[in-house]
């Protein structure tokens, strides 16, 4: 039980480090969450403060989550009689939660869209590769972000129950649940962009 909890913590701390606030403060002088939607993510960065901008926070959110599940292999290949999936599961859900709860920055954060996507793909790259594509294709049909993602997040539990290969730990605790909790922490991140769209009015990305 103490390595799940130490495993826990140091998972959300990790996605409590929230790039996109540190690099606007950086490059543009001033708080992201104070222009545009008001998020702490990669697509408020594209529009508030820009591309590279953007990018880097997309590359160091994916990067929290890949890092957070290395950290759980590590832990499991030393700590004996231990649940490794469970291990990883622990630590995917709890970057996420920290992404979006940020002790560090008044727990107000981002919607972890990329950084959950990181834990997928290091989950199951089979996975996470099918949920990227799917997800990038709804982007740039409907130019909405938040669709894709929302998209995204729904079929990563459907794949989960057919697909059972290619898990970075096979065998423990199944993936089911893990994949239903993340879904539902995305989608409720979105809630108002669902909203929206439901409504015709979300917003929309150019490709210009």
């Amino acid at each position: 039980m103490v390595a799940y909890i130490i495993m826990a913590i140091i998972a959300y701390l990790i996605g409590s480090v929230n790039f996109s606030i540190i690099i606007s403060k950086k490059v543009a002088g001033f708080d992201v969450r104070e222009k545009g939607s008001g998020n702490a993510g990669t697509t408020n960065m594209l529009r508030s403060v820009g591309k590279g901008a953007a990018l880097l926070t997309l590359i160091c959110d994916i990067l929290k989550g890949v890092v957070s599940i290395l950290i759980a292999i590590a832990i499991g290949s030393i700590v004996k009689d231990i649940d490794k999936s469970l291990l990883v599961q622990v630590a995917g859900i709890a970057v996420v939660l920290g992404h979006t709860f940020p002790i560090f920055f008044g727990f107000k954060g981002g919607k972890g869209v990329a950084t959950a996507l990181g834990v997928l793909l290091m989950s199951n790259w089979q996975i996470g590769l099918i949920c990227l594509v799917f997800g990038l294709v709804l982007i740039i049909l409907t130019r909405m972000v938040s669709l894709g993602s929302c998209a995204a997040a729904v079929l990563f539990p459907v794949l989960t129950i057919f697909i059972k290969e290619h898990y970075i730990v096979v065998g423990g605790t199944d993936y089911l649940i893990y994949s239903i909790i993340l879904a539902i922490i995305v989608l409720y991140n979105h809630r108002a962009n669902i909203k929206r769209i439901m409504e015709g009015k979300e917003n929309r990305i150019s490709f210009k």
